[in-house]
C-alpha cells in the first residue's frame, strides 16, 4: 500500500498546490473541507469495507479459518486505536480535538495494520494504531512544510503509515518480529521492500508527469479553477452558493 502514495507525492511535487494553499510568507492556509459529516460518513465506509478488504485478502486463510478471525480483531483494534490517539494527541497539543485529524487516525490505523494483520498479535495491534493516529498528524505538519499541497492526507495517511506499517512487520510479527526474538533479518527485508519499490515509484511517476506537464498538460487554468471544474465541465455549480 505505502508504494500508492510514492506515486501520489510525485505527481502532487509536478502538479503543484491548489490557488491560495500557500502564502507569500510561506504559511500555509488551511482549505477545510465542505461537509464534516458527509466526510464522517466517507471514513465509517472506508472503516466497514477493510473488514472485507483484509480478511478477504488473506489468502492463507484457506483451510485456516480462525486466521479471519484474528485478522478483523487486529483490523478493528488497530484502527480505533489510531483514532484514540489522535483525539489525545490533538487535544493535548492544540487544546481542542480535530475532528478532521481523528477521522485520518482511524484511517492511519487501518492502514498501518494491513501489511502485519496476520502475524502480529491483539497487543501489537492497538500499538502499532496508537502509534499511527499520532504519526498521521506529525506528517501531515511536514508535508504541508515541504509545501506539497495533500488536500485530504491521503500521503500522510497511507504512504507514511503505510511505511510505518510495513516496518511494524518485522518489529512485532509474532514468529520472526525483532521484538519476539526473531533478530533483524525480517526487518531488513521489509525496510529494504519498501524503499526499493517508493524509490522506483516516486522516479517514474516524476519522470512520467513531466512529460504529461511538457506534453498534454496536467493541470487547468487559474480561471478554470478559481470557477471550479464542475461549472466548466458540466455547466452547474456543485456548490452555488459557497464562496
Amino acid at each position: 500500500m505505502p508504494w500508492v502514495d510514492f506515486l501520489r507525492s510525485a505527481a502532487a511535487i509536478v502538479l503543484g498546490p491548489r490557488i491560495g494553499k500557500y502564502r507569500k510568507n510561506g504559511e500555509v492556509n488551511a482549505i477545510p473541507g465542505h461537509n464534516l459529516p458527509l466526510a464522517a460518513i466517507g471514513a465509517f465506509i472506508l472503516w466497514f469495507g477493510w473488514f472485507g478488504f483484509n480478511p478477504g485478502s488473506t489468502l492463507g486463510a484457506v483451510g485456516n479459518w480462525e486466521l479471519i478471525g484474528t485478522v478483523a480483531t487486529n483490523t478493528f483494534l488497530a484502527s480505533a486505536a489510531g483514532g484514540i490517539s489522535t483525539m489525545f494527541y490533538t487535544y493535548f497539543r492544540y487544546g481542542q480535538i480535530d475532528i478532521t485529524m481523528t477521522i485520518n487516525g482511524v484511517l492511519a490505523g487501518l492502514v498501518a495494520i494491513t501489511a502485519g494483520c496476520n502475524v502480529v498479535g491483539p497487543n501489537a495491534a492497538i500499538i502499532i494504531g496508537l502509534i499511527a493516529g499520532v504519526l498521521v498528524d506529525i506528517a501531515v505538519l511536514y508535508i504541508d512544510k515541504l509545501k506539497i499541497d495533500d488536500p485530504v492526507g491521503a500521503i500522510a495517511v497511507h504512504g507514511v503509515n503505510g511505511f510505518f506499517g510495513a516496518i511494524a512487520v518485522g518489529l512485532f510479527a509474532t514468529d520472526g518480529g525483532l521484538f519476539f526474538g526473531g533478530g533483524t533479518a525480517m526487518l531488513a527485508t521489509q525496510a529494504l521492500g519498501v524503499l526499493v519499490i517508493g524509490a522506483f515509484g516516486f522516479v517514474f511517476t516524476f519522470i512520467l508527469m513531466k512529460i504529461m506537464q511538457k506534453t498534454v498538460g496536467i493541470r487547468i487554468s487559474k480561471v478554470e479553477e478559481s470557477a471550479g471544474i464542475d461549472a466548466v465541465s458540466f455547466g452547474v455549480e456543485a456548490y452555488s452558493t459557497f464562496e
